[in-house]
């Protein structure tokens, strides 16, 4: 499997999962886009909007649906506005520098979806009585047919629609596991002759969907290990396993989402408070720091807001102003984008762990490249810990990017962390 090679935007990018029904009272694209400006400031370079497409009215969950039950792959849901409010929502997101891509969802339709009346029979797999088969449990959607590969030329027409008419920069694909992986190579090689550049990302885990197909992929795996380690499931020892993992067992070139909440972990699962409870700001800052990482912040987040949204209705995020979580964001935004020896896939620096005396608690590490050093020193356990290590060549003066003074790390370090505490520690060369 050859390296790929990645749209040289998306090395140091942060991505921004935008929930456009729930960001505003207004819950249009009109009213997202005034948004953007506050999220160019916090340090965002990817806007991923969650599916903007017609939802399918049959089945419907809730008020307002799924966004995920898609009724026609080539228009916008009339309750966001319309196309030309889409497109100077994109318009505007470029003029701030931004990317945007698109949350598509290949595997199924809403059960009225226009592909239903238009297209062949056997675009859709079927039941003894001929209806649409019902994926899973989404027993508001019809299962597409993937051995028709009329079904893959109407997929890629209908992405070649946005790449060409409405200049977006990619696509985030749903459940990307669930069709077979050659589409998504087929996907690649046309849509990379319409925009050479073009930023694929898979809700998807494996080291195949690297193989000509994605940029990126979830980092479920590391995740998980993280909330484990929160909760006191598990210890560090196993989160550090699984961050080896991803380095070793993947190609050198591949990027991991990397994240402490996004839609469904929040709407299923709850807040990233409710799951991380003290651990959750030393978790988060690692999800910027480690090896391959794509940060993700999903809506709401940037403000710290403790709540779990509904994912079928009106649930409206409260307006409100920077804060404390904010400037938080702010710093590690501005440390990603600074330090190259973050930068994601191959463009990184080295990862180095530092030797300490208690490997079940602490967490300690270098990412380093020619330009500068990444210092991450943390306690993830709910124990007060002695720690003695030795910080060797990494010894010397940093800036704290958590409480913004300027400290020295010396050769030989002792002393208690209390539970859940951290340094991240900067130096540029």
């Amino acid at each position: 499997m050859k390296d790929m090679q990645h749209a040289i935007w998306s090395y140091n990018a942060v991505v921004y999962e935008m929930n456009v029904r729930q960001l505003t009272e207004e819950g249009t694209f009109a009213a997202a886009m005034r948004h953007l400006q506050h999220l160019k400031e916090v340090g965002i370079d990817i806007i991923w909007l969650m599916p903007i497409y017609p939802i399918g009215k049959v089945e419907r969950k809730g008020s307002l649906g799924s966004y995920y039950s898609i009724s026609d792959y080539c228009d916008v849901n009339p309750e966001f506005g319309t196309m030309a409010d889409f497109d100077a929502f994109v318009e505007e997101a470029h003029g701030l520098g931004m990317r945007v891509i698109l949350d598509w969802v290949a595997n199924h339709t809403s059960r009225d979806a226009k592909w239903l009346k238009d297209r062949p029979i056997n675009w859709y797999e079927r039941d003894e009585k001929g209806a649409a088969k019902v994926p899973w449990d989404w027993s508001d959607t019809a299962q597409l047919n993937y051995s028709e590969k009329g079904v893959w030329q109407g997929q890629i027409d209908a992405m070649k629609f946005w790449l060409q008419n409405h200049n977006i920069d990619g696509f985030r694909c749903d459940m990307a596991m669930l069709v077979p992986l050659e589409f998504w190579q087929e996907v690649r090689k046309e849509l990379q002759c319409v925009k050479k550049d073009i930023f694929m990302l898979a809700e998807a885990e494996g080291v195949e969907f690297f193989n000509n197909a994605f940029d990126a992929c979830y980092g479920w795996e590391l995740h998980h290990s993280m909330v484990d380690v929160a909760q006191g499931k598990s210890r560090v020892w196993e989160l550090r396993n699984k961050i080896h993992a991803q380095l070793n067992d993947y190609p050198h070139s591949s990027m991991h989402l990397s994240f402490t909440s996004n839609h469904d972990e929040n709407s299923w699962s709850g807040s990233e408070q409710s799951r991380f409870g003290e651990a959750l700001q030393a978790m988060t800052a690692l999800t910027f720091v480690l090896p391959k990482a794509l940060p993700l912040i999903y809506t709401g987040q940037e403000y710290g807001y403790d709540h779990s949204f509904a994912f079928f209705d009106k649930d409206t995020l409260p307006h409100t102003t920077a804060n404390a979580t904010t400037e938080f964001y702010t710093r590690l935004c501005e440390i990603k984008h600074s330090f190259s020896a973050l930068h994601s896939a191959d463009l990184g620096g080295s990862f180095v762990e530092i030797d300490n005396n208690a490997p079940d608690c602490l967490l300690t590490f270098v990412r380093e490249d020619k330009a500068g050093r990444v210092v991450y020193i943390a306690n993830l356990s709910p124990y007060k810990v002695f720690t003695d290590f030795h910080t060797g060549s990494y010894a010397g003066d940093y800036h704290n990017v958590v409480t913004g003074k300027e400290e020295r790390l010396y050769e030989h370090t002792w002393g208690d962390m209390e539970p859940w505490s951290y340094r991240l520690l900067v130096q540029k060369y």
